[in-house]
């Protein structure tokens, strides 16, 4: 889920708090010319959730260079939660809870149906538990109740998931003072304001660099012998967002620089591309507007194990399409799936607005009244066909499916759906609609690697000297057609170090 709002050290703070991660920011004359005077040993494309840790760890046995299109680094952790999840940490060891790495492969593999790939997922498992007490080694920290067996998506049967009190920004600052220090030894160079246009190829295809362009639109090429694509994904692209996944890109709040370059990159040294349809949209975004991708204007709380439903949910074509009290919220998000465009709506009445938990975290009723007046994605009305008509839901359907509802809550008979929570009728006007969106921050297509995280052809065989890690390798990669509880922000951290201290050949 998005962290839009965080306390305590601020992307800017962190920057100017640790001088040496400036890197080249404001890029003077000639210091394109200097780095591309030698080879180096490594070119990281992307200082964000994967890039950092593979220029880290590279830079113990090797000169690495960074490039990164944004003014700073840290990626996409400036709007993360940066959740994780590990077997075997120090931070299960203080609750005595006992985990193993089979027993999170296993729980991956139930959550999300045996979607994710399997090499992979196995080599997360197997070193996700090392990087997690690396990190702690260096400083990062998780809330004092962590680990934990799930929160916004489906638990775990062990509690071996965690975040820490900044979110992502939590692992960046772990991050801060091993990135200086390689700095300061001068095997690592940070390079900003910079984009890589291009790879650089050999006759026999094999990959020898990178082609930036700076701030004022210089090209520089700049020779490797090893490239590592870091770069994100495309959930802020929404032309390749939906050629990809098939779905638009309904709500945007991924970084702004996730436009998959890397992917097209990727794409041109010979890799291809995969798991677009293991796209999953999660619960109830009520957008802005209905320009896609439009901005979140709240989430509501759909969990029914955070906050239980008082509303019912129905398509648009008035009907309910899943029980809204289900003990799985995964299998929630999967019948909002089939549903058309990923549309529904909380339907409700005078009593339960009054009544109820805030279907919106920090609404009150008068919130909600306010909203039916001014904003399209809420309407109300005294009768629930007329609140069909200004909802857009079919209104003789959606009439049916109310009354349905109250018949068999009022006869304490099976509810259609199986919900079990029906604390109140919807029968006292006015009656209330809010329109929700299913919507992602990630993309679930990306390149097809190996699992020595090469990137490979549609024969299998690897483009060589290129690596992949992070979520430009695709969500559904290692989280499935799922939201697998930690299974985005740990594979890239974890993949990362793999690339730097083992995996890439110096």
């Amino acid at each position: 889920m998005p962290r839009l709002e965080k306390s305590g050290t601020t992307r800017r703070g962190f920057i100017v708090g640790g001088g040496a991660l400036l890197g080249q920011a404001l890029t003077p004359a000639g210091i394109p010319r200097a780095l591309a005077a030698t080879p180096w040993d490594l070119i990281v494309v992307g200082g964000g959730t994967a890039g950092l840790p593979t220029a880290v760890f590279a830079a113990q046995r090797a000169r690495v260079l960074v490039i990164e299109r944004a003014p700073l680094v840290g990626g996409t952790l400036d709007r993360s939660t940066g959740q994780v999840a590990a077997a075997g940490t120090v931070f299960q060891q203080a609750k005595n809870i006992v985990d193993t790495p089979d027993a999170h492969y296993e729980d991956i593999m139930r959550i999300n149906g045996g979607t994710s790939d399997p090499d992979l997922t196995r080599l997360v498992v197997d070193h996700a538990g090392g990087m997690l007490n690396w990190l702690a080694e260096h400083g990062y920290e998780v809330e004092p109740d962590h680990p934990v067996t799930g929160s916004g998506h489906e638990h775990f049967r062990i509690p071996r998931y965690q975040w820490g009190p900044k979110g992502g920004w939590s692992i960046v600052e772990a991050l801060q003072e091993p990135l200086a220090t390689a700095q300061v030894g001068g095997n690592l160079t940070i390079l900003l304001n910079t984009s890589v246009v291009d790879l650089m190829l050999n006759g026999a295809g094999a990959v020898t660099g990178v082609v930036a362009m700076d701030a004022e639109r210089v090209r520089t090429d700049y020779p490797a012998r090893n490239v590592v694509l870091a770069s994100g994904g495309c959930a802020s692209n929404p032309h390749m967002f939906e050629e990809l996944h098939g779905v638009p890109l309904y709500c945007q709040i991924a970084n702004p620089n996730s436009q998959g370059i890397g992917l097209t990159l990727g794409q041109a040294a010979g890799g291809y591309l995969r798991g677009g349809e293991k796209y999953a949209a999660l619960l109830g975004a009520i957008l802005a507007d209905d320009h896609y991708p439009a901005a979140p204007a709240a989430i509501p709380a759909l969990n029914p194990s955070l906050r239980k439903p008082w509303e019912i949910l129905v398509n648009s074509n008035g009907e309910r399409f899943v029980q809204e009290d289900h003990a799985s919220i995964d299998h929630i998000e999967k019948q909002l799936g089939k549903q058309p465009g990923h549309r529904h709506w909380a339907i409700f009445d005078a009593n339960i607005l009054d009544q109820a938990p805030p279907l919106i975290p920090n609404w009150d009723a008068q919130a909600v009244r306010d909203a039916c007046n001014d904003h399209p994605m809420f309407s109300s009305a005294d009768s629930i066909s007329e609140l069909g008509v200004r909802a857009g839901v079919h209104p003789r359907h959606l009439q049916t499916t109310v009354e349905v509802y109250n018949k068999a809550r009022e006869n304490k008979t099976d509810d259609p759906q199986g919900l079990q929570h029906r604390p109140l009728a919807i029968a006292k006007p006015p009656f209330y609609a809010v329109r929700m969106q299913g919507w992602t921050l990630v993309s679930f297509a990306g390149l097809a690697v190996n699992p020595q995280l090469q990137v490979i052809r549609n024969d299998g065989q690897a483009v060589q000297n290129l690596y992949a890690a992070g979520e430009i390798i695709g969500a559904g990669a290692t989280s499935g057609n799922a939201y697998t509880n930690g299974m985005l922000v740990t594979p890239a951290i974890t993949f990362g170090r793999l690339l730097g201290e083992r995996i890439l050949q110096f």
